[in-house]
């Protein structure tokens, strides 16, 4: 078998895994369908515990709380024995898989991937935005629940509030259909988010995973640990060519090679079926077997 039909093979296969996980998780993610029925939004016990990935709370259908709505309540608060668990959970998550969450197991990453199917020229996406995501978890998940408050010292979830569109899409637009009463309140914030949402779909129709890459404060989160993280990608230099096929193959518009564990990597596994040398893995082994042999000598 030549190295292309065994790239080819290998790169389906971890494409139909990775997409059964992200379905599986999809769908456990929201289980709740009925509640679509009416607008209700599920509030039993599994409601205390956060999604490792992005799913908005108010979505009818939404197993878990959205880790990013929990930090932000937890900063606005004047208790802070949650935050110990909100923040501990997505270390946990952060240092076990990094960035693969966002390949694996996020809920919006996998509806980011089938907007990203609509037919429409593609286009790559400029550097400099990369770190709009990191300002954003700054300023709008960090500072402003914690200096922005009511007169009862309470801080707005200011992320979920005033941008995040997967709330709009998920939470807004569902509740809004069902409800009447919420309708008729309706305002200028709420064409805000809409604006902001249209956009983020166009986005994530030219630019693979828009919202991933420039907006989302999870993923600036989970990105800044795939350095650390135990689930990671390493290249081994003797066996690499650079040929730059992991490079082109690569959506998320990283070199694996240059790179060591760059933020942006999801660990989606293509760059390991393109290689022709079998040069790179991706696994939760801190040693893998191929890596650190010694030459023998002559």
């Amino acid at each position: 078998m030549s190295a292309l039909d065994w790239g080819d093979r290998v790169g389906v296969t971890y494409s139909i895994k990775r997409k059964i996980v992200q379905v599986v998780a999809f769908g456990y993610s929201n289980m709740h369908l009925v509640n679509f029925n009416g607008g209700k939004i599920y509030k039993g016990k599994w409601k205390q515990f956060c999604n490792p990935g992005l799913n908005c709370y108010s979505c009818p259908a939404a197993s878990f709380a959205c880790p990013i709505g929990a930090l932000q309540a937890v900063n606005g608060s004047m208790d802070f024995n949650f935050s110990f668990y909100v923040v501990g959970l997505l270390l946990a998550f952060g240092v076990v898989f990094g960035r693969g969450v966002c390949g694996w197991l996020c809920p919006f990453g996998l509806l980011q991937e089938f907007i990203h199917k609509v037919p429409s020229p593609k286009l790559k996406l400029k550097k400099g935005f990369l770190y709009i995501k990191y300002v954003i978890l700054v300023i709008f998940v960090i500072l402003l629940p914690i200096v922005a408050t009511n007169y009862m010292g309470m801080g707005k979830p200011a992320f979920c509030q005033f941008i995040c569109p997967a709330g709009t899409l998920q939470g807004g637009i569902p509740l809004l259909s069902t409800h009447e009463e919420l309708r008729e309140t309706i305002g200028s914030l709420f064409s805000l988010k809409m604006a902001i949402l249209i956009l983020t779909i166009a986005g994530c129709i030219l630019v693979y995973r828009f919202f991933c890459r420039v907006i989302c404060p999870l993923g600036a989160i989970y990105g800044l640990m795939n350095k650390v993280s135990i689930y990671h990608l390493e290249v081994n230099k003797h066996q690499c060519v650079n040929c730059g096929k992991c490079k082109n193959v690569c959506k998320m518009e990283v070199d694996p090679v240059k790179q060591k564990d760059p933020a942006e990597c999801i660990r989606c596994k293509a760059c390991v079926a393109a290689c022709p040398n079998k040069a790179i893995q991706i696994s939760f082994d801190t040693k893998p077997a191929f890596f650190g042999k010694k030459k023998n000598k002559i």
